[in-house]
């Protein structure tokens, strides 16, 4: 019997990345996505795709072929940290993923999906992927969808602490600031190097925020950036490692700043760093985030012992197979 592969959000960044893996390890993958009327397709222009299917479509689709699937992948997701519909957040990233959850119970598939660094809110609880209950009750996110990754990462973690029946394999990943081929449809929301790209390359000036903390200076705003390679190599060991059950930080495990980030970009197009600082909006000062950092303790304890790549090999990696080429798609 043929045994599919299923990826929701197949055809967006990570799942695409995530797809082209699957693809070149021989996997039979069918792509759960909308592909709209852009240049979303691109994404999997480059690897043996098995089938698609509309999200819409995806509980009459699994009912019909229960018994072909092995593992269920869900990326899928609003995730834009500006979107205000609170509805279509709940029916897609909470409904949507119960549904999921419920079905893989139901016939045994293993589930792996996203959650997000963004459940972490300010970090004021710091960004420690504690599975207890009381630990993820007391993250505040910033930004509904945020919430509504958080909300399942409870409903998931409920579940188990009442010893319901769940899939053989369930993994929930908080993936931190990820970058690397194939964001490039997701306009304002693509990573900053993907953003900056061609004004460094230009010799141009780039633009990051100033600080409106007396405690960071412009540009010294904290993240964890991590190269989608390193988010994709995560989920393979999952699939690779079935016992491995639980909620995990994704991320580099190292935090810094947008300016680091950027130099990081000029080196690999060859310029000097030109950067201008400019203000932040107004609606997103109150709920920007200034640092983050994944502790990767609870990956690393769970047998999960490859280096992170660091910042400038990534950015210089990006740069130089993708944003540089003629097609930068993986």
């Amino acid at each position: 019997m043929t045994a599919l592969t299923i990826i929701t959000g197949g055809a967006g960044f990570i799942g695409s990345n995530l797809a082209a893996a699957l693809a070149e390890r021989g996997e039979e993958v069918v792509i759960c996505d909308r592909l709209g009327r852009g240049d979303k397709w691109r994404n999997l222009a480059k690897h043996l795709i098995t089938g698609f299917v509309a999200p819409q479509e995806l509980p009459g689709w699994l009912s019909a072929r229960a018994g072909s699937v092995k593992t269920v992948i869900h990326m899928g997701a609003i995730s834009a940290t500006t979107e205000t519909d609170a509805d279509l957040i709940t029916d897609t990233n909470i409904k949507f993923s119960t549904l999921l959850w419920d079905w893989c119970t139901a016939h045994q598939v293993p589930l792996v999906y996203a959650s997000s660094a963004a459940t972490y809110g300010d970090g004021a609880q710091g960004f420690s992927d504690d599975n207890d209950p009381a630990a993820l009750a007391a993250l505040r996110p910033l930004n509904a969808y945020g919430w509504s990754k958080l909300a399942f990462d409870r409903f998931v973690v409920d579940q188990v602490r009442r010893g319901r029946r769940r899939p053989p394999q369930w993994a929930g990943l908080k993936f931190f600031n990820a970058y690397g081929p194939n964001e490039y449809h997701k306009g304002e929301m693509m990573s900053v190097v993907a953003k900056n790209h061609t004004i460094a390359a230009s010799g141009g000036r780039v633009h990051l925020f100033k600080s409106h903390r007396p405690d960071y200076a412009d540009g010294g705003q904290l993240r964890d950036f991590v190269y989608v390679r390193d988010c994709v190599d995560v989920v393979l060991w999952l699939l690779d490692h079935p016992a491995v059950n639980g909620i995990f930080n994704v991320g580099s495990g190292q935090a810094r700043s947008f300016a680091d980030l950027m130099a990081a970009l000029y080196r690999a197009v060859g310029r000097a760093p030109a950067i201008d600082y400019i203000d932040m909006p107004e609606p997103l000062r109150a709920r920007y985030q200034y640092f983050t950092q994944a502790d990767l303790g609870r990956l690393r304890d769970a047998g999960y012992t490859a280096p992170m790549t660091g910042l400038e090999e990534g950015v210089s990696d990006y740069v130089h197979r993708f944003l540089s080429q003629p097609d930068p798609y993986r």
